[in-house]
């Protein structure tokens, strides 16, 4: 059996779509439908029930799926680690990460990693964090980059960075102007928050409430950058990690002031699937990752963006690091 019919069967359930798995490989969707329908006849069986909207696996079509999944990934891992044993890193690395995250560190660690190896290509998907768990899962990323990371028996988590919280606010609020501020201080000032349903909002509302603090929660919202633009126009302050509006800092947009009597950070990880082995270019990649976790920029990058001074980090473990650390380039990355 030839192996692209396997990948196409594997990318199509991954997909959940002829049409998208198609276009990831290169073909019509009539293409790929016809070489599942190959697959179909060579086996005897039927793999996916089409009656059915969407479409849904038949009980072969899963114990098919199951067993082909890891061999197409592990073949083509070993393929390409083979074509690359002499030559440029060119092959394909897939990713998925949380808004955040991808937005700010990722992008600059592509940039970075192209611009050593301009032929590899590199493809972002941003999603919710639910989906990014559900990607790498299914065996249709390689990495995927989520906050406050949770591993299962068949997906690995690995402690990247951890991301200092500030407080965040615009020029014009009351506490624009300080060198610090303390945590009595919040009490009962009006905060812009995360929905309830993201770990995130969790976490904050632990924080404040082991502090003592109870604030008045103007508006929430499940996206960052909507956040952000609600604390822009004065709706309140927000406890935000020092990277993720690093951008809205230097244009003066928002102000990020530390906390003098109190740390708090966001873990930020990588996730991958147990079992499977990376192609040499996914392996080069997370190396990549490692040594950007490790380089020395948090210090420096957190007193840029401080109108206080530096925030303290803590050494046991990956911080953030600065983009300072890594060149800016133009990068041929999919969004």
């Amino acid at each position: 059996m030839h192996l692209k019919a396997l990948k196409v069967f594997c990318d199509v359930v991954a997909r959940r779509s002829f049409s998208r798995a198609a276009a990831d490989n290169g073909m019509t969707q009539s293409g790929a439908s016809q070489i599942v329908n190959g697959l179909e006849q060579y086996l005897g069986v039927k793999l996916i029930d089409r009656s059915k909207r969407p479409f849904v696996l038949t009980r072969a079509g899963e114990v098919y799926y199951r067993g082909c999944r890891d061999v197409v990934r592990q073949l083509y891992a070993l393929q390409e680690k083979i074509q690359t044993l002499e030559q440029e890193v060119q092959g394909r690395v897939g990713i998925a990460s949380i808004y955040s995250v991808g937005l700010t560190h990722i992008n600059r660690c592509v940039r970075a990693f192209l611009s050593a190896h301009s032929k590899a290509n590199i493809h972002i998907e941003y999603h919710h964090p639910d989906r990014v768990y559900e990607l790498v899962e299914a065996g249709q990323v390689d990495i995927g980059l989520v906050s406050y990371p949770k591993q299962s028996r068949t997906m690995r988590a690995t402690a990247w960075l951890r991301e200092p919280f500030v407080v965040a606010c615009s020029g014009r609020h009351g506490l624009a102007a300080r060198m610090s501020v303390r945590m009595e201080e919040l009490n009962g000032l009006e905060m812009v928050g995360f929905s309830d349903g993201l770990r995130i909002r969790r976490e904050i509302d632990r924080f404040l409430s082991r502090h003592d603090v109870e604030v008045r929660v103007t508006s929430e919202f499940d996206n960052i950058e909507t956040l952000k633009r609600a604390v822009e126009v004065n709706a309140g302050f927000s406890l935000l990690p020092v990277p993720t509006f690093a951008r809205e800092a230097q244009l003066g947009t928002l102000v990020g002031v530390p906390l003098a009597d109190a740390e708090f950070f966001r873990p930020v990880g990588i996730l991958r699937r147990r079992g499977v082995e990376f192609g040499g270019t996914a392996q080069r990649f997370m190396e990549f990752l490692n040594e950007y976790a490790e380089s020395d920029g948090p210090g420096t990058a957190c007193t840029e963006l401080m109108a206080g001074g530096a925030v303290d980090t803590v050494s046991a473990g990956p911080t953030y690091a600065g983009a300072e650390n890594l060149p800016t380039v133009a990068h041929s990355c999919e969004k």
